[in-house]
This record gives C-alpha cells, sequence and structure tokens, in this order.
C-alpha cells in the first residue's frame, strides 16, 4: 500500500442504512436493535462480551437454517429511535445508554457495556427515544 499520489475517484454512501451479513442459525426482526459479534456477523442485540451495536434493523431476516453470511440483514445505522428502557427518568436525558436485549436498553451498564446511544426524549421510565 501507497499514499495517493493523484486524483481517486472514491465511492461514496450516506451510511444511514448499511447490510450485514447474518450469523448462522440466527433470526433478527425488523425494528430491533442489531450488533455484531467478535466475528463480525450480525446478530440480536444483547448484553453479551464481544458485541458491538451497528443499529436498527429495518426488515426480519430469517437465517435459522443458513450458515453465517448466507443472508444480510438491512441496518439503519443513525437516527433517533424509541425503545422500551429498564428503568430510566426525566434526569437521564443526554446520558449514554447500554443494551439489555435487543429491543430493551438501561441507563446503567448491565455488565457488558454495550453503548447504544444516548437519550434524547424521556417517555416514561419505561420507553424513551434514543439517538444511535
Amino acid at each position: 500500500m501507497s499514499a495517493c499520489t493523484a486524483d481517486r475517484d472514491t465511492i461514496y454512501r450516506e451510511g444511514l442504512e448499511l447490510e450485514y451479513p447474518v450469523k448462522a442459525a440466527t433470526k433478527i426482526y425488523a425494528g430491533s436493535m442489531v450488533a455484531v459479534d467478535s466475528t463480525g456477523y450480525a446478530i440480536p442485540a444483547a448484553n453479551a462480551a464481544g458485541h458491538q451495536l451497528v443499529g436498527v434493523a429495518l426488515e426480519q431476516v430469517d437465517n435459522s437454517l443458513g450458515g453465517s453470511g448466507a443472508r444480510q440483514v438491512r441496518v439503519r445505522t443513525a437516527g433517533v429511535f424509541d425503545f422500551t428502557a429498564a428503568s430510566i427518568s426525566q434526569a437521564n436525558v443526554g446520558a449514554e445508554m447500554y443494551v439489555v436485549d435487543d429491543q430493551t436498553f438501561d441507563e446503567v451498564n448491565p455488565g457488558q457495556g454495550i453503548r447504544c446511544g444516548k437519550l434524547v426524549k424521556y417517555v416514561s421510565a419505561t420507553r424513551g427515544w434514543i439517538k444511535i
């Protein structure tokens, strides 16, 4: 590899929607939080070691019978999303939130510290909008 020595025709995307290969024996539901595991395959977000949140599934993808990468899931990588909260308060607005499972977040790190965004709107103790 070497640095550019001339103009480069770089391919561009907004990056708001990306596709990720789905892990073997995995089903991802539309509207759920999606993570990649340590192998780089998409899985339902969970409080588990090695996971990194990538966004919210735009569709349901059932790779229950396929090998890793046999199916792809389209994911919205940024935005503000209404999800279930474990237990939040108005005072948590602006604070970092953590993944509990593929549809739930909390202001308290439940163990693995998988960040899912900031709370931007408090609705109730069990519901809020997070900015991913």
